[in-house]
């Protein structure tokens, strides 16, 4: 589990591009080809992924995969972005795809960008898939490999005998084995983590590699440097704490932020976002606190 790994969403998508390309746009005949470069001239981000496809309906087009931890406020502005850049680069029509991984409200998602300014309008739509929404079976019977690390959070896939025939199916094939942080980090969000541990068969330390934690901290620190002071980093780790202990608690989770909020002290916060990653309970998180 030391050696390093390549987790990123280019990765997942690669091990089956055409299955995944049948998956979000729904066309049985397609094809894909070549997993396009997405370094666009202002703009660079390592979770969209444009794969070039072609089908006899539509001809040659692009698929733009965005693959986001959580929604923001911000997604459909950055989807009308990014579906602009591509066609500009590519010349080819682009088919925007959002999929979201972790549930954090009730709130309906939009589908679209829509803006009028001075009579003037813009409107960009896409596809959205929420992966608590996709039943699990699409993962084992598609294939679709690039979902097996999710299997914890789609829907139907949090009992404990889906989640280690995930684990089975991903340690049977050496281009998959890599991927077992990924699901763990998912399974300690629907099993107790001793349970996860003992699937594993490793230490649960070893979540602290996860990509998708990993994310969750540099969110935390990005908004602290956006700030510009060591007071603003610290915001952004509690932001950071806040979510996530919505996406794994919900609503009991968020009760434990009035304390929380009153920590100043950056390792400590971060020890607490580590806590929330492998905790099964929140009277754990109490303890810590």
């Amino acid at each position: 589990m030391n050696k390093a790994v390549d987790i990123s969403t280019k990765k997942l998508i690669s091990l089956a591009p055409n299955n995944w390309a049948k998956w979000v746009t729904g066309i049985p005949d397609i094809v894909t080809g070549e997993i396009l470069n997405t370094e666009f001239q202002w703009i660079s981000r390592q979770s969209d992924v444009v794969i070039q496809a072609e089908s006899p309906q539509y001809g040659k087009f692009l698929i733009l995969n965005e693959l986001q931890l959580r929604h923001t406020s911000e997604m459909p502005r950055r989807m009308r972005a990014y579906a602009a850049l591509a066609e500009e680069k590519y010349k080819l029509q682009t088919y925007p795809v959002l999929i979201n991984i972790l549930k954090i409200s009730n709130s309906e998602i939009p589908t679209s960008f829509a803006s009028n300014f001075i009579g003037l309008r813009a409107i960009q739509d896409y596809c959205v898939i929420n992966l608590w929404e996709v039943d699990v079976n699409i993962a084992f019977e598609t294939p679709l490999p690039s979902l097996l690390p999710f299997v914890p959070i789609l829907k139907g896939g949090e009992n404990e005998s889906t989640i280690r025939e995930a684990l089975r199916m991903l340690r049977a094939e050496e281009q998959l084995n890599q991927l077992e942080t990924v699901l763990a980090f998912f399974a300690t969000f629907v099993l107790e983590s001793t349970l996860v541990q003992e699937i594993m068969r490793w230490d649960m330390t070893v979540l602290r590699e996860s990509p998708w934690y990993q994310e969750i901290l540099r969110e935390g620190q990005a908004r602290g440097q956006a700030e510009g002071e060591a007071r603003g980093e610290v915001r952004g780790i509690i932001s950071s704490i806040e979510t996530s202990l919505e996406a794994k608690f919900g609503s009991d989770g968020l009760e434990l932020m009035s304390q929380i909020s009153q920590i100043s002290d950056l390792e400590q916060l971060k020890e607490i976002l580590r806590r929330i990653v492998v905790a099964n309970t929140i009277q754990e998180l109490r303890n810590v606190l």
